[in-house]
C-alpha cells in the first residue's frame, strides 16, 4: 500500500498558521513524523490562492524536502503554483503532481506540466459532466484520462495514480459499491496503474469517523486499491492496512505483518 501523508495541508488551522508564520520547525517535524510512520510520499498543500499560493508552495517544498528524503506530492489546482513547486523540488526521487482530471480547463492547464515533468500524477475521475453520482460515471472519466496520460503525456502506467473520487456515504448510501466497481474497472483496464484517493472523505458528516475509515479501506483494498491519501500517524488505520495486506495475499508469508507486530505497531 502506497501511503501519501496528508497532514501538511494549509486548509488545516495549525498548518495555515505555520505557513503564515513560516514556522519551518513545525512543518519539518510533520514531514519527518509521516516519513517515519510509513508514508511513501509527503503531500504539501499550501491551501491559499493567487500569488501568495505560489510563494507558500515554494516555501513548503523547500522546507519539507530538507526534512525528508521521501518524494513530495504537490497538491494544488493552481498551475502556476504547481510549476513553481516542481522547479523548487531538488529531491532525487520522482515527485507527484496532485492533480489532473478530464475537466477541460484543468486538463489544458496541467497536462503540459505532467508531460514536461514525467513524474507521478494523481488523476481524478472527474469530467465536465461534474461529480460522479451514477453507476459508470467514474469509469467514464477515469479510463479515457488514463489513456490520455499514457498517450499524450507519455507516462508509464505505474506513474499514474487514478482517483475514483471518494464521496461521503452519508449523502449516497450505495457509494461504496460504486467506488469499488470503479476501482475494479481501472485495474482491469491497466493492472499496472495505481488507485488512490482521500480515504477520510467516505466518513464525512458522521460520528466515529475513524471506524468507518478503517472498514472502508479494507473494502477498497479488496477491490484493488493500492494507495491512499491519509494520516499515517493514525496507528489504527495503518495497522488495519497491514492486516488487510496479509489477508489479501499482498504480504508474502506475512513478513510485513510480523515485522510491524515486533515493532509494536499493531495495537489491539
Amino acid at each position: 500500500m502506497i501511503i501519501i501523508g496528508e497532514l501538511i495541508n494549509g486548509t488545516r488551522k495549525k498548518i495555515k498558521q505555520a505557513i503564515a508564520e513560516r514556522n519551518g520547525e513545525y512543518i519539518s517535524r510533520l514531514a519527518q513524523q509521516q516519513d517515519e510512520a510509513g508514508a511513501a510520499f509527503i503531500d504539501v498543500n499550501p491551501g491559499t490562492v493567487g500569488d501568495q499560493e505560489i510563494k507558500d508552495a515554494v516555501w513548503l517544498v523547500e522546507t519539507a524536502q530538507a526534512a525528508t528524503a521521501k518524494p513530495l506530492c504537490f497538491d494544488t489546482p493552481n498551475p502556476d503554483a504547481m510549476a513553481a513547486a516542481l522547479e523548487a523540488y531538488t529531491g532525487s526521487a520522482l515527485p507527484m503532481i496532485n492533480s489532473i482530471s478530464l475537466e477541460s480547463e484543468r486538463q489544458q492547464e496541467m497536462l503540459p506540466l505532467v508531460k514536461d515533468a514525467g513524474c507521478n500524477v494523481v488523476a481524478l475521475a472527474l469530467s465536465d459532466a461534474g461529480m460522479p453520482t451514477r453507476p459508470g460515471d467514474r469509469e467514464q472519466a477515469a479510463l479515457p484520462l488514463m489513456d490520455l496520460l499514457m498517450e499524450q503525456a507519455g507516462l508509464p502506467p505505474e506513474r499514474i495514480f487514478m482517483d475514483p473520487i471518494i464521496t461521503p456515504v452519508s449523502t449516497q448510501a450505495e457509494v461504496v459499491g460504486l467506488i469499488c466497481d470503479a476501482i475494479r474497472a481501472i485495474k482491469d483496464h491497466n493492472p499496472q496503474a495505481h488507485v488512490t484517493s482521500g480515504l477520510s472523505n467516505i466518513s464525512f458528516g458522521l460520528p466515529n469517523r475513524k471506524l468507518l475509515n478503517r472498514v472502508a479501506v479494507t473494502l477498497f483494498m479488496q477491490a484493488g486499491m493500492d494507495s491512499a491519501v491519509l494520516d499515517p500517524l493514525d496507528t489504527q488505520i495503518m495497522a488495519q492496512i497491514c492486516a488487510t495486506e496479509a489477508l489479501l495475499c499482498r504480504d508474502e508469508y506475512c513478513m510485513n505483518y510480523l515485522t510491524a507486530f515486533r515493532a509494536g505497531k499493531l495495537p489491539d
